[in-house]
């Protein structure tokens, strides 16, 4: 005898009863099959909206009928066309009696829990009885069977309590006499000793189709619906969970009470006390595995799902006159039992200081309402304090009968979520360790679960979600990089690194599944209005793990927000050098920031492009060295500029050049002065442990007064064909020395200093061509001969590539 319960969405259409039908016909070939059907989805609380209009009595209620009558009509002559009229007869009887109950209601504006019992039976009964007169259409030899003749139970309404020895009796006597190869049961209704409808409560469907299969020590219990088992956390939410193909009981008891839909966790008991195995399988995939339950241990993993039940309100019972008096929890749980509230989740201090515990988020205010009044005597002596409610919270659980023989899954659960800012409430586990919990934010779920199930079931794949402000020239090589190399990072790093988000000055656009990038222009041609809050808020409310805003520009504006990103958890990498050369206080708050936030705030880029200069400072530092001294030419475009300038071109012509290929910023101002370089010996100073400030200093400038005071980039190369003589002149005195012209950044004994200097051969710097940039470290280990760093200091591709590196760096982590 095959057993299989058929949900709510897999009879909620016409064409999901039809694969109900045809997968009851391949089944009954073999051996006769039962099957056990939900109301067609979402009638059951539509049901119960109707009755609750109409016990208020609003008129509304008959609108809500005719939708359920319309629905259950369209449904039978959609399966059945040319539907006997005996048939759609029998159909609209039963709407009728539905309609009567519903003016009774109306009338007498009640609606105790029988009446509500006798209501919700019908989305049950409805549904069975279509599925059975299309079958009989189809020629099917199969015979409806009410199970309100079966399943008796006492008079509880509304979650009735099985006679288990009557009920297996008549089961057993109605199917040892049955001769069709096809029975359909009406799940979720029965009735008690004295005949009055009942329902089996939450998942009562589940509930029929488990008694039904233990009164008959059937092979295997199926449960049917729309996914195809039990995944290892919720797919709605984590589009990497997949299905677990074997539990046992107790993790399915487990999952399915930590929110897992697919199963009811009472379904199990009747089952279980037999060792029945129970098959969940999906309705629209037939020939999926599904998931396996079973009382056996099922292999060797730890952690076999994750789960999380939301809308939860946390409260704490706390005070001193607690400590060391029993009879508190006794009584604070006598309390809620008595006003039939369910509690969730329970901590108490080792101190007995508190007992916190989660309920429903609706059952909250009563439960502090009566346990205020229960221990009003011990408030008013300050004993104890007031019920302290929290609220807008989520359980989320790790689960597996393995997790009590592995060590260390605990902590590795807190510091994944500690890593990504996901603040934990508190915590509780079990003496078994099949189930560890935390209450955290209901905002934090879908990072939580995503975080966990990467951690605990992906084959180490880190994913790392970007969001790019600035594609202008570097930050456009640099999407092109991660596209070219997106591939290999996965295969070969194991990091899923998706763009998020991207703006420029004019637009900006978001995907949460991440940008494609074949034809990212054209997408974020079609964004919406570029806001630099906007961009913020949008990476902030999509709360995405390993989440990395990337800023490739030269705005003040954008660093200012740095800030905002760090406290959200969301790491920062820059080119942008204004942040970390603004006053010590800023560029310290952000390093603070980042430690406390566990937020990476990457910069490489600041100071020589692609070349591994901070690193090599950090790594320096971080093993104990000192930094005595650097001496470094830092700036690609002025180093482009002074190998390109001699006596046969003009200094204006090599700017404009050194412009045109990207070299400089968009106002050349900002190389040729030397602030620029200015900034990068600061930072560099910064790092190395000096406390210093950008006015400290000292800028020995090569521009004349009227370069300085240029009002506009236009303005300033006028000036330079004005001054051509000026620059003339510093090449003539430089060559006639046989030195050759480079912008210096000097740091010693905690003093700075930027300018030209004129370099004689045989000098490190004398050779150095092209925009490449040179930085060399005297430390207490490198006395004489200096660490040497060498390469091109700038250029989109360089400069792309060095953020590139910034965020695999967060990746590896």
């Amino acid at each position: 005898m095959h057993v299989l319960k058929f949900g709510g969405t897999s009879v909620g259409s016409v064409e999901n009863i039809t694969k109900v039908i045809q997968i009851l016909e391949d089944y009954k070939k073999s051996q006769p099959v039962i099957c056990v059907v939900s109301a067609v989805g979402g009638i059951t609380d539509k049901l119960l909206k109707a009755g609750h209009l109409a016990q208020t009595k609003d008129e509304s209620y008959l609108s809500e009928y005719k939708t359920i009558k319309d629905i259950h009509l369209n449904i039978l002559s959609r399966l059945i066309p040319n539907v006997d009229k005996a048939v759609s007869d029998k159909l609209n009887t039963k709407l009728d009696n539905l309609k009567s109950l519903l003016d009774g209601i109306y009338l007498i504006n009640e609606l105790s829990p029988k009446t509500s019992d006798k209501l919700v039976s019908f989305g049950e009964l409805l549904s069975s009885y279509i599925i059975t007169e299309t079958m009989k259409s189809k020629g099917i030899d199969v015979v409806r069977k009410n199970t309100q003749e079966l399943i008796i139970t006492n008079d509880n309404f509304t979650k009735a309590e099985v006679n288990y020895n009557t009920t297996y009796k008549n089961i057993q006597e109605y199917f040892s006499n049955a001769t069709q190869s096809a029975t359909i049961l009406p799940g979720f209704v029965s009735k008690s000793q004295q005949g009055e409808i009942t329902t089996l409560g939450r998942g009562g469907s589940d509930f029929t189709a488990a008694l039904v299969a233990s009164a008959l020590e059937v092979d295997t219990l199926e449960i049917w619906t729309d996914v195809s088992g039990m995944y290892t956390a919720n797919p709605k939410l984590v589009k990497q969970a997949y299905p677990i193909k074997k539990l046992s009981y107790q993790e399915a008891m487990e999952l399915s009470h930590f929110g897992a839909k697919v199963l009811y966790p009472p379904t199990v008991q009747p089952v279980l006390d037999k060792n029945i195995p129970i098959v969940i399988k999906n309705t629209m995939e037939p020939d999926a595995d599904g998931t396996y339950i079973a009382h056996e241990q099922t292999n060797n993993l730890t952690v076999r799902g994750i789960s999380n039940i939301n809308d939860i309100s946390l409260l704490t019972l706390e005070g001193s006159g607690m400590v060391g008096i029993p009879g508190f929890s006794k009584r604070l749980f006598e309390v809620l039992a008595n006003h039939k509230i369910n509690v969730v989740f329970i901590t108490q201090a080792s101190s007995e200081h508190s007992i916190c515990f989660g309920v429903n988020k609706a059952d909250a205010n009563q439960a502090k309402e009566k346990i205020d009044q229960a221990f009003e005597y011990e408030i008013t002596q300050h004993k104890i304090n007031p019920i302290v409610i929290e609220t807008d919270l989520s359980i989320v659980a790790l689960i597996g009968d393995n997790m009590k023989s592995h060590q260390g899954i605990s902590g590795k659960m807190f510091s994944t979520l500690g890593k990504n800012n996901i603040n934990v409430r508190a915590i509780a586990q079990g003496a078994s360790e099949k189930n560890i919990s935390a209450v955290i934010s209901e905002h934090d779920v879908k990072k939580a679960l995503n975080t966990l199930h990467e951690v605990f079931f992906e084959v180490k794949t880190k994913q790392l979600n970007v969001f790019i402000t600035g594609v202008g020239n570097v930050g456009e090589r640099l999407v092109e990089q991660i596209k070219q190399q997106k591939k290999y990072l996965k295969d070969n790093l194991k990091i899923n690194l998706r763009v998020i988000g991207l703006s420029n000055s004019r637009q900006m656009v978001f995907d949460e599944d991440g940008i494609s990038l074949k034809n990212w222009k054209a997408v974020l041609s079609t964004g919406e209005t570029a806001s630099l809050e906007g961009f913020f808020k949008t990476a902030k409310a999509l709360n995405l793990r390993n989440s990395i805003f990337v800023d490739v520009t030269a705005n003040k504006d954008v660093a200012n927000l740095y800030a905002n990103y760090l406290k959200e958890s969301i790491a920062v990498v820059a080119c942008n050098k204004i942040a970390c050369s603004d006053t010590f206080d800023k560029y310290n708050q952000l390093k603070y920031l980042s430690r406390k936030y566990n937020a990476p705030f990457l910069f490489e880029t600041n100071v020589g492009a692609g070349l591994p200069v901070i690193d090599t400072l950090n790594n320096l530092i971080a093993s104990g060295d000192k930094v005595t001294s650097i001496q470094a030419v830092l700036s690609g475009s002025l180093n482009f500029v002074f190998n390109n300038f001699n006596d046969t071109t003009k200094f204006h012509d090599v700017v404009k050049q050194a412009q045109a290929e990207g070299y400089t910023e968009p106002d050349p101002r900002i190389d040729l002065s030397g602030v620029d370089v200015a900034r990068k010996i600061l930072i560099l100073a910064r790092e190395s442990g000096t406390v210093m400030e950008l006015e400290d200093i000292t800028n020995d400038s090569f521009l004349t007064k009227a370069n300085l005071e240029s009002n506009s980039v236009d303005d300033f190369y006028k000036t330079l064909i004005d001054d051509e003589a000026h620059f003339q002149k510093l090449f003539a005195q430089a060559n006639e020395k046989g030195s050759k012209l480079k912008y210096v950044a000097e740091f010693n004994e905690g003093k700075a200093k930027v300018g030209l200097k004129e370099i004689p051969q045989g000098h490190p710097f004398y050779n150095l061509e092209g925009k490449d940039n040179i930085v060399m470290f005297y430390t207490q280990r490198y006395k004489e001969q200096p660490m040497i760093i060498k390469g091109a200091g700038a250029g989109a591709d360089v400069t792309a590539s060095g953020l590139f590196a910034d965020i695999i760096r967060i990746g590896n982590d």
